[in-house]
């Protein structure tokens, strides 16, 4: 099931159970999951892509191997918030994997994660090559904290 906003994608998950956050590039994937709590997001891994069929079983390895319950995309608006093609690219892949798994899907605003993970990764004085190697898990992870944020403010009274 594809969630329309944040309020939609919380009202579909249990109370508690672990995330998964997405990163959409054209080579890779990256992925971040949280804890059960949902209240912190971590960097796992890098996918490299190949095509559809591998990529999601790929992942919907992970969402069993640690007991996901819900997936949130990076949605990459452009700057002005309008929808260009990778936007409908990454809508395409979530219609794709709601067709493989019963877990609830969706999208996060991802504009500059992959700057924030950057300059995380400058801070913490991260080789250039080393930076190369986890830019895009650690994305995943800003854009999974995001949505993480989001679904605790919901639950605030």
């Amino acid at each position: 099931m594809i969630c329309d906003s944040a309020e939609d994608f919380a009202a579909a998950l249990p109370d508690h159970g672990a995330l998964v956050g997405l990163d959409l590039g054209t080579r890779t994937i990256g992925v971040a999951v949280s804890d059960g709590l949902r209240a912190v997001a971590t960097p796992l891994q890098t996918i490299a892509r190949k095509k559809f069929g591998v990529d999601a079983a790929a992942l919907l390895a992970i969402c069993e191997h640690r007991a996901i319950t819900g997936i949130v995309l990076g949605l990459p608006r452009n700057m002005d918030g309008s929808e260009g093609p990778r936007c409908q690219s990454t809508r395409g892949f979530a219609r794709n994997l709601e067709r493989l798994t019963p877990l609830p899907i969706a999208f996060w605003d991802e504009r500059l994660s992959t700057v924030a993970a950057e300059r995380a990764l400058l801070e913490a004085d991260t080789s250039r090559r080393r930076r190369g190697e986890v830019i895009d898990h650690v994305a995943a992870g800003v854009i999974l904290q995001g949505m993480l944020d989001r679904l605790r403010h919901l639950r605030l009274p």
